[in-house]
């Protein structure tokens, strides 16, 4: 009997532990998350949708503004497209927005449905004093925002450069994502635990540090956005609504009249079967469709992104003609 009791107070003492050092992580964790946007935010260009903080990163003269658009759970959206954005900034405006949860940007309390995420990207270009027409630059699961867009105000969607970006028909072709698993690193994220996670490891969770040379501070910002902007809380609600979100799409005519360019990754297509012709189908119901399938990972801006920019930029010069 004695053993036992002893036993439940080994329990009792290590169960104890584990508590007081997840309360100390999550403190810490807090603090270092205040010192690092100190760091980071006073010099940005940071806007106020629905009573939360946005950020727009800007850059660039041109008379026609760039939109960059991330993909789903994409920790900065600014570096992200940085491989990209900066060969093309010296013809083009750039504008990053980073939406609700991610970057620099605050988490929201509203819905991800499309109509929700579209109207609090337009409003922050708008406070940022950026005026359309847009050329929409979106990867992955912003493509679906990119083509409702066009659906919804096509006077400002001048022409839509996608990266490997997800249509209606590829939605039910994609893997979805455990919600089990969501919800843990979300925990993980919240309480500081990723701060654990050895330097060596990250570029395996990074993968734009293993793919583009980051400067220094790149390097920095990006390890501090990781530990602020993983698996946020409107990261998880995206997942949410993706069905609903590309049925919103599905319902509504393509934008025949906008000009589409998208690049596809071939090693997509190896892990989604029919991930091409998901992409393509949809570029042959507008009249000016164009695609162009790369030798690289989903993330075709990384590694891709010298081809992207001259193609990009040939394709846009042909359409101002």
């Amino acid at each position: 009997m004695k053993i036992f009791k002893l036993f439940g107070i080994i329990i009792l003492i290590i169960f104890s532990i584990i508590i007081i050092l997840l309360i100390a992580s999550t403190i810490n964790h807090n603090s270092q998350l205040r010192k690092e946007s100190q760091m980071y935010l006073p010099s940005r260009n940071i806007v106020e949708v629905n009573g939360k903080k946005l950020h727009v990163y800007l850059e660039g003269d041109g008379d026609l503004t760039l939109v960059f658009m991330s993909g789903h759970g994409t920790i900065s959206p600014t570096l992200d497209f940085k491989p990209l954005w900066e060969k093309m900034v010296d013809e083009y405006r750039i504008a990053v927005v980073e939406k609700s949860g991610y970057g620099w940007s605050e988490v929201s309390n509203t819905p991800r449905d499309l109509d929700s995420i579209l109207e609090e990207t337009r409003k922050a270009l708008e406070l940022s004093g950026e005026k359309g027409p847009y050329v929409l630059v979106p990867h992955s699961m912003s493509g679906l925002e990119a083509i409702y867009w066009a659906q919804k105000y096509p006077d400002e969607v001048k022409a839509i450069i996608g990266l490997d970006p997800l249509t209606p028909e590829a939605v039910n072709l994609s893997p979805q994502p455990q919600k089990s698993q969501l919800n843990a690193m979300y925990v993980v994220s919240r309480i500081g635990l990723s701060r654990f996670m050895p330097e060596e490891e990250l570029p395996e969770s990074l993968p734009l540090m293993k793919t583009y040379k980051l400067s220094e501070e790149d390097k920095n910002e990006y390890i501090s956005v990781f530990y602020k902007s993983t698996y946020t809380k409107d990261m998880l609600e995206e997942v949410e609504y993706l069905k609903e979100n590309a049925t919103r799409v599905a319902s509504n005519e393509p934008p025949s009249q906008t000009p589409m360019y998208f690049f596809i990754s071939d090693n997509q297509e190896s892990k989604v079967e029919g991930w091409k012709d998901a992409l393509t189908s949809y570029l042959s119901k507008t009249e000016n469709g164009k695609y162009k399938v790369l030798s690289t990972d989903h993330y075709v801006h990384y590694e891709k992104s010298s081809i992207i920019a001259e193609e990009a930029k040939a394709f846009l010069e042909n359409i101002e003609k």
